[in-house]
């Protein structure tokens, strides 16, 4: 495993103004269709699971549920491929694609910057260095929390695609014991709603964080994930 070395971390620390190419144009793109596929996988997989009420006349007339559940299966598919393209570009990118994909939870210096982080966040701390990429909290979060929690809801969202696919599907010989290794469908169903809740929260902290930081921390966030650009203000 790779180590959060005292090079990497010399490379991180910026002390000008200069302007800093962070996020390659794969990197960019897949994070404004993520965010998309997400919140339309949130709000379809809402009214999967709490259906709106009866619509009124001949059932053979009304295909609004059949609709929702066709648009929550398109983002579900291209949230997956998606996050398998961002799993290659980590390979063939920069060293800031990479950052989502592992932390140096072995690295004392790595743990010492996180305090630091976890102190200014708080209130309770001076403003930190200045980090090129992902923060030591920041790249904590996108692993434990965003990464691992979204290879959760694509194995349990496979899992329960796959009893409407039947038997002999892809969806059901890949992810059909997924329901045998947690129990049964409906408690895949209640871990599935409590992901999309736990993905939801984090996407609320994540977007308060990054304009915080526009404002209070002296660099661009938003703005690097439009042009790729990072820029410092002294």
């Amino acid at each position: 495993m790779q180590s959060y070395s005292r090079r990497e971390k010399a490379a991180d620390f910026v002390s000008s103004t200069e302007a800093i190419y962070v996020y390659e144009a794969p990197v960019r793109v897949w994070h404004w269709i993520n965010a998309v596929s997400i919140v339309v996988l949130a709000l379809t997989g809402y009214l999967i699971g709490a259906p709106l009420l009866t619509q009124p006349g001949e059932a053979s007339t009304n295909f609004l549920m059949g609709y929702i559940r066709f648009v929550h299966f398109t983002a579900a598919y291209l949230f997956a491929i998606g996050l398998a393209g961002r799993a290659y570009w980590a390979i063939v990118g920069n060293r800031h694609a990479r950052e989502m994909f592992w932390v140096p939870v072995f690295s004392r210096e790595y743990w010492m910057d996180m305090l630091t982080m976890l102190r200014y966040y708080s209130f309770l701390g001076p403003t930190p260095r200045q980090f090129s990429g992902h923060n030591p909290l920041s790249r904590f979060a996108m692993f434990f929390v965003f990464l691992l929690i979204s290879l959760f809801m694509i194995v349990t969202g496979f899992a329960l695609y796959g009893e409407g696919a039947q038997a002999g599907s892809w969806q059901q010989i890949a992810f059909g014991q997924v329901s045998t290794f947690i129990g049964q469908s409906q408690t895949v169903h209640t871990w599935h709603r409590l992901g999309m809740w736990a993905i939801m929260m984090f996407l609320i902290v994540h977007v308060y964080m990054a304009i915080r930081e526009d404002i209070m921390a002296r660099q661009n966030m938003v703005g690097t994930m439009i042009s790729g650009y990072r820029t410092f203000r002294k």
